[in-house]
């Protein structure tokens, strides 16, 4: 598996900022106006990054010898995990960054501006949860082995009980 590229990342946030805007923009235009970004919303997003790189610091610790054993199912589940927060904090960013770009032409509105100061946290949260989540990908890389022939961005090793088996990091 290879590692979440930042580009794709960008791409990600990109694409549903443009398609969250069409969607707010509509709903507005019906009348709807979307309720400001709850608070509850930037806790959940900061705990689950904080999970998350609980995660990988685990398999970084493990890696580094700092901690005696370590299920090769929960280094790549914690892969896994890592590369699925980056996405959400993607998407989550686009979003909200969405919602943020909506209300700004209506800033010297107070219920406005307070719609764009909560989406704005949220974004930060969300962007927060995106690079975690690249962070935590990376405590997951398999260094090189020794005879130099280990690939970058690689998460898996050779078993050295089982010839042509792989087990993840």
């Amino acid at each position: 598996m290879r590692r979440t590229s930042v580009r794709t990342l960008l791409l990600v946030a990109v694409a549903t900022a443009v398609v969250g805007w069409f969607v707010v923009r509509l709903l507005q235009g019906r009348g709807t106006h979307l309720p400001a970004v709850p608070w509850l919303v930037d806790v959940a997003v900061v705990a689950l990054a904080a999970a998350v790189f609980w995660a990988g610091w685990t398999v970084r610790a493990y890696q580094r010898g700092k901690r005696p054993s370590l299920d090769a199912f929960r280094a790549a589940r914690t892969f896994v995990l890592a590369k699925a927060a980056a996405l959400t904090g993607a998407l989550l960013a686009g979003w909200y960054g969405a919602q943020v770009l909506v209300a700004l032409p209506d800033l010297s509105i107070e219920a406005q501006r307070d719609r764009a100061v909560a989406a704005g946290v949220a974004v930060a949260c969300a962007v927060l949860l995106a690079v975690v989540g690249l962070v935590a990908e990376r405590f997951c890389q398999l260094p090189p082995d020794d005879r130099g022939e280990g690939r970058e961005g690689s998460t898996t090793r050779e078993d050295p009980e089982t010839p042509g088996a792989s087990t993840p990091a």
